[in-house]
């Protein structure tokens, strides 16, 4: 564990989360029954996305999306959602409805999502970075009837709709130009306008649509073992209730040290928290720290369309921003450019992290150039909706290298990793199983693969960790076949598919290696057939071009003879990384 020069906490965890979430307290809680299992959940809180818009208009007068020149009102956003909801309704959008939205970080994915979900949409975000055929699958899969595009992500997928059948409507924004010759095709500003027009949109009523906290509100894809990405179904209550799960650590860090807690305050009544939106929307951190958090305390967000360091810097300073964060890829190229500049930064007063191992490093470089910095970490998962775990300020200085303790509500256990029923004492390391009321109810269409990951209301996540005696969740592998790859899931057997597909290759396996600023990186070993003659670059340009380019082998060794493989033949990872390694210390 990292060395900290500070005193023990005046409190334990337990007894602050106690008084937090007493009736009187800040964060107080209630028990719902959801599919017959009992959960604890924050009250007072918006229970569904139409609760929270409404409560958006207090805000109406504040800047909310900041995007390059453009800057967005909430009753600028108000007036747009509503007219995308209205207009998604009249084209025959119904409840349950899957519409799908293909964009880099935009005003209009903002709108998009809340437009789509209060039309009574299941608002199904595919990844920015995916091909042209990864995203033919999301569309297929979900059965979206809608989606919703920026210009880039049409050149992606106008070759692939003929291959979809439900799908009935594209809109496309920021398209210059004749659009294909696509009658599906229209574009989204002939519906709502541009950004800079949002705020003459004429005001009007939402479609008349009942919502509950349980209904479906989005799929969120992720991928398993298997390699195919799997829809994570989540309900209202599932991503709102991130609203006290990420509040509530703050004030805990600081109580627990004996700092005073800030004196409640109506956010209009507060200087207004500017965030800069530094990971992609369709992540689930992007989404709750941003669609969520934001609309709920009256943020401004600053909006990045793809992660740079020196612009981040840039805009930092000339938005004043505030808080930031992703993962640990994006803190350590902030801190870099941050050490070799003389901008002003020192409104800076928050980053978070996760998704993502860190390294003890990391912290002593960000608190030596930013000595006042609150530091935040956690875990969490797309099937866990981000925050389930989380370590803040002080919490997480004396435990950097943990990922913290559960939000309260939230519960894990450490399982054998074998049986999956045999609970293991503190400190033995396991499988890692997970409950509360942010857990998605199910994988989308994918009813075996729910059935051995949903049981009996608990998650079974496949990372292995261990919980020490304070709760402290420290992970230590993934049962899992993955790489992470600066905050990216990176799953083997795809990259290894792709790989195979090159006629001379014989035997393959990717590993994880690893990388100081992405955490890891994806490398292979391969053996050809005999007399074949495909080298390095040969194989990486034939992975590039069939799946996303975060996902193709930074490195490939060749073997010349079969991969280790151990007595029920499967191959020996282990070996494979000690390659890499002897390598790098030859």
């Amino acid at each position: 564990m990292m060395k900290c020069e500070y005193a023990d906490p005046q409190m334990s965890i337990a007894e602050a989360n106690a008084i937090l979430i007493a009736p009187d307290g800040r964060f107080p809680m209630k028990q719902v029954v959801v599919n017959g299992e009992e959960y604890a959940v924050f009250e007072g809180l918006p229970e569904t996305f139409a609760e929270l818009f409404g409560a958006t208009a207090k805000f109406a007068a504040r800047e909310y999306l900041v995007y390059e020149d453009e800057r967005v009102t909430f009753d600028a956003f108000r007036r747009a959602v509503i007219a995308l909801a209205n207009k998604l309704v009249e084209e025959g959008i119904a409840k349950g409805d899957r519409v799908a939205i293909i964009m880099r970080n935009l005003p209009e994915w903002f709108v998009a999502f809340y437009g789509a979900a209060l039309a009574g949409a299941v608002v199904t975000p595919l990844n920015g970075w995916w091909t042209g055929p990864e995203l033919e699958f999301g569309l297929v899969d979900s059965g979206a009837r809608f989606a919703i595009v920026d210009d880039r992500q049409l050149a992606s997928i106008a070759p692939h709709l003929d291959a979809c059948p439900a799908l009935e409507r594209v809109f496309v924004t920021r398209h210059d130009g004749p659009l294909p010759a696509d009658s599906r095709i229209v574009r989204l500003e002939d519906a709502i306008g541009t950004p800079n027009q949002w705020a003459e949109l004429p005001e009007q009523q939402l479609p008349d649509i009942a919502f509950a906290p349980n209904d479906d509100v989005a799929i969120l894809y992720t991928s398993g073992t298997t390699g195919r990405p799997k829809g994570a179904v989540a309900t209202h209550r599932n991503i709102l209730n991130n609203i006290g799960a990420v509040a509530l650590p703050i004030m805990r860090a600081s109580m627990r040290w004996g700092q005073p807690l800030p004196p409640p305050v109506d956010p209009l009544d507060a200087p207004q928290r500017v965030n800069l939106s530094a990971v992609p929307l369709f992540h689930a951190t992007g989404l709750v720290t941003q669609l969520i958090l934001a609309a709920s305390g009256g943020f401004k967000v600053v909006m990045m369309p793809r992660w740079n360091a020196s612009d981040a810097v840039r805009l930092i300073e000339r938005e004043g921003v505030n808080v930031t964060g992703g993962v640990p890829t994006i803190a350590w190229q902030l801190l870099e450019e941050a050490e070799r500049t003389s901008a002003d930064l020192s409104s800076l007063v928050s980053i978070a992290y996760g998704g993502a191992p860190a390294a003890a490093e990391l912290t002593r470089r960000l608190k030596a150039r930013f000595p006042a910095l609150r530091l935040g970490t956690g875990w969490g998962m797309t099937e866990t909706l981000a925050t389930f775990t989380t370590a803040s300020g002080m919490e997480y200085v004396t435990h950097a290298d943990t990922a913290g303790t559960c939000v309260p509500g939230n519960t894990l256990q450490i399982r054998d990793a074998e049986d999956g029923i045999t609970l293991l004492p503190t400190g033995e390391v396991g499988e890692v199983w997970a409950r509360g009321p942010q857990v998605v109810t199910r994988y989308w269409n994918r009813p075996e693969a729910s059935a051995e990951t949903f049981v009996g209301g608990w998650l079974r996540t496949g990372d292995l960790g261990k919980l020490d005696e304070e709760g402290y969740l420290t992970l230590v592998d993934r049962a899992k076949d993955m790489v992470i790859r600066g905050g990216e899931n990176i799953y083997c057997l795809e990259v290894e598919n792709a790989i195979y597909e090159h006629p001379d290759v014989m035997d393959a396996a990717v590993v994880g290696i690893a990388h100081q600023v992405l955490g890891e990186e994806p490398a292979a070993v391969v053996r050809l057939a005999h007399g074949s003659k495909a080298d390095e670059d040969e194989l990486r340009q034939h992975v590039a071009a069939r799946i996303a380019k975060f996902k193709v082998p930074v490195r490939v060794l060749f073997l010349d003879e079969n991969l280790p493989r151990n007595a029920n033949g499967k191959i020996m990872k282990a070996e494979l990384r000690a390659m890499f390694a002897a390598q790098v210390n030859r």
